[in-house]
């Protein structure tokens, strides 16, 4: 078991994580390697009175810690069983080593927007990802977690278990995940992409893309991203340092052209990027940042887009905006209305989730101001948040908005009888 603290070599490099506008800066960060090291690690915090937390690839949070930080960004193993179409991952495992493997059997994982994210983060917090629609979410396909609990015991939990149950969709606070088995789906390739469409136009471009992804297939997964872009050069020039609409389209269907004709005619295309692709290409559907950087945001899932509501996010995400500010509306709906959640409730009533995020330049407080004023004009339509969206905020302040009530006090008593002592943050 290695360990490092502040002032050692090698320190700051083990705590930094993706998020860079929260500090994090434990008493003794341990870089585990096995299963056994993070039993090691947390006998050790027994030991001395100290919390714990957990950080592998560093896009969860983890701030606020001042105990024992686990690292387990080099538990890296990842098992194919193409017959059985199952991956075993270890806790530090990225979503892109998971889409390598599986493609060499004809296989893809149920991963998100961007290849770089941790597999275990994502799962237990409930992400959905790029076949969402087709195929729910990827707790959905979890066989088995091996968890080490806060008594020091290594388990593995299936289905069934309160602490499988608990640990899927609950994300932190009942044990530190040190490898996850989950189901693959027979998927190879794609038409994804996107479509790009100057902001000028997002009045016109928002309701075509409401309704066409009102009616889209459940082969289709969707998202619209308004995005102010900077003037680099590693941008295509049609976009280059512009404000746009971005259409994000993952179709598994083989008609891809057709199916998008509507949204074509909706305004001016600046830029079209969709076909065919390999699914390790699927990345460059969203092409999110893959650099460390600040930033804070939140989210709303609503039951319906109606016009005042698009007015609002034009307003406050378009072209003039107080704050520059990503927003991000995912078409729900589909397999995720229709599969019950294996683990803590997800919201099968929302339609839509609607995202925002900004880079934290001047402190967060001007983004939380506004972000409010967009999200209280949702409210009215508002069913509550997504636990995987909530950033720059730690989950545990926000169970009562991320989850059923039922689900939220199942969870305070499993919590209270997995660690009583609340040293799992």
């Amino acid at each position: 078991m290695h360990t490092l603290r502040p002032g050692q070599d090698g320190y700051t490099e083990e705590v930094a994580g993706f998020q860079t506008s929260v500090a994090t800066r434990p008493a003794v960060v341990v870089a585990a390697e096995t299963a056994e090291d993070v039993v090691a690690a947390v006998e050790y915090a027994a030991e001395h009175g100290l919390t714990v937390s957990v950080q592998a690839t560093g896009h969860g949070l983890t701030a606020g810690t001042d105990g024992l930080l686990i690292s387990t960004r080099r538990m890296t193993g990842v098992e194919i069983d193409p017959d059985a179409k199952t991956a075993r991952v270890g806790a530090g495992v990225r979503w892109g080593a998971v889409i390598e493997a599986a493609a060499k059997h004809g296989l893809a994982p149920l991963s998100g927007s961007s290849p770089d994210v941790g597999v275990v983060g994502y799962t237990l917090s409930g992400g959905f990802g790029l076949m969402a629609r087709r195929f729910g979410r990827a707790a959905d396909h979890v066989r088995a977690i091996d968890v080490v609990t806060p008594d020091g015991e290594l388990r593995t939990v299936t289905p069934g278990s309160e602490l499988f149950w608990a640990l899927l969709g609950g994300r932190a606070g009942f044990g530190i995940v040190t490898a996850l088995e989950f189901g693959l789906v027979p998927v190879a390739e794609l038409y994804g992409g996107g479509l790009y469409f100057d902001a000028a136009d997002l009045p016109a471009v928002l309701r075509a893309w409401r309704t066409w992804a009102m009616t889209a297939p459940d082969e289709l997964t969707t998202s619209i991203a308004v995005v102010p872009l900077p003037d680099l050069p590693f941008l295509p020039e049609p976009i280059r340092g512009k404000h746009v609409a971005n259409v994000r389209i993952a179709y598994l269907g083989e008609d891809g052209d057709s199916a998008v004709a509507p949204l074509r005619a909706a305004a001016p295309v600046l830029l079209d990027t969709l076909k065919r692709l390999p699914y390790t290409d699927s990345g460059s559907i969203a092409s999110d940042p893959p650099h460390p950087h600040p930033y804070h945001g939140t989210n709303a899932t609503v039951e319906v887009l109606n016009d005042g509501m698009l007015t609002s996010i034009v307003e406050h995400a378009g072209p003039g905006a107080p704050v520059a500010t990503v927003l991000i509306i995912d078409r729900l709906g589909g397999e995720l209305a229709r599969r019950p959640a294996a683990g803590v409730g997800w919201d099968s009533a929302a339609e839509f989730v609607v995202r925002a995020l900004s880079v934290v330049e001047d402190g967060v407080d001007p983004i939380r101001r506004a972000h409010a004023k967009l999200f209280d004009a949702l409210a009215p339509w508002s069913t509550g948040r997504l636990l995987p969206f909530l950033y720059g905020e730690h989950p545990a302040g926000d169970l009562a908005t991320a989850f059923p009530a039922g689900d939220v006090a199942r969870l305070k008593q499993l919590k209270a009888k997995y660690d009583p002592a609340g040293r799992f943050g």
